[in-house]
């Protein structure tokens, strides 16, 4: 029997899971492979140098899945920021109707992506943040919590307790986000009200994934400790996985007097980060990873991992609804 959820109906899917927007691997092999698994597929709008290749990044999705897929925008702090609204508009002219938003306030994008009819799904880090996404209008949150690759927040608060808060606060869907490698997630996520999860880490270890197998072979081999956060004293937090430039970053940070990001640039320098995804090197510069690098035991194909969560989700559940025995079976077995 199916999972089926809020987010399942809404986004006509099978399986509640939605591939995590990421930086130079959420590009149409992946999330063609994803959404044709049963999931959500999301390409990753800023991999693309510029609107006129996203369109081409879309068509190009088109033609490896007849399955509903979108395009996360993530607005960044920038001295020269990325055209957002060109991206926006490229996507929507090319017929995406599933937006996830990241960053910074998305009221501008939700409120053109609402305006034609689409379904967003914004991620945040914590409660307030997720309230005044759904006063905005959202469909869906993704809720962070500490365990996520990249972002997490300043807050701290990890997800047993942050998602168990959503369900207490939030009155529209919500998917979990950060920790989730498994069924078992999916199913902890489920009861803890979630309609869903969103997951980075464990989708760039499959075989569709775009990153080196060299980077795949280290995440298989990591284990929960083996992830960093670097940006701290500058109050934008980042998990990153455990190497020498993100040490050598940390070591910076904890100087007296700290250290200004300016002297940090070229150490966490974004290409660099792309070139350890091309090359293989885990040691070239900062690359995302989340605790999850610690439950991922394999590379499968984005397709038997979809079937082995939903399966070993659905056993999980059931197996809890077992627990529950009538009152008087109880009486008569004493």
């Amino acid at each position: 029997m199916p999972l089926v959820t809020p987010l399942t109906k809404l986004l006509g899917i099978r399986v509640p899971v939605v591939q995590g927007g990421m930086q130079w691997v959420g590009l149409p092999k992946l999330v063609a492979a994803v959404s044709n698994a049963g999931g959500l597929g999301i390409l990753t709008a800023l991999t693309q140098p510029d609107p006129h290749a996203l369109r081409a990044a879309i068509r190009e999705t088109r033609t490896l899945t007849p399955h509903n897929f979108g395009v996360n925008i993530t607005l960044l702090p920038s001295i020269n920021p990325p055209d957002y609204e060109g991206y926006a508009r490229a996507a929507l002219e090319e017929g995406v109707r599933i937006f996830e938003t990241a960053g910074n306030n998305p009221a501008p994008l939700v409120k053109l992506f609402k305006s034609q009819g689409c379904i967003v799904i914004h991620k945040c880090t914590n409660i307030r943040h997720a309230k005044a996404g759904e006063r905005m209008g959202v469909d869906v949150l993704s809720i962070d919590g500490f365990e996520c690759a990249g972002h997490p927040g300043e807050d701290d608060i990890g997800g047993l307790v942050l998602l168990a808060r959503a369900a207490q606060e939030l009155k529209i869907p919500y998917i979990a986000s950060g920790g989730i490698a498994d069924g078992r997630g999916l199913a902890a996520a489920l009861a803890l009200g979630a309609a869903g999860v969103n997951m980075g880490t464990r989708f760039v270890c499959t075989v569709e994934s775009p990153v080196h197998q060299n980077i795949k072979d280290k995440i298989v081999a990591s284990t929960e400790r083996d992830t960093i956060h670097i940006f701290r004293t500058l109050h934008n937090t980042a998990r990153v996985f455990r190497n020498k430039v993100s040490e050598e970053v940390v070591a910076l940070e904890r100087r007296p007097g700290g250290a200004k990001f300016e002297e940090l640039r070229e150490l966490v320098s974004g290409q660099r980060g792309r070139k350890v995804y091309e090359l293989g090197d885990p040691d070239y510069g900062i690359w995302s990873a989340g605790v999850t690098v610690g439950l991922i035991k394999d590379c499968p194909t984005c397709a038997e991992l979809l079937s082995r969560m939903e399966s070993d989700a659905e056993r999980i559940i059931e197996g809890m609804a077992r627990m529950r025995v009538r009152e008087e079976d109880v009486k008569a077995k004493l």
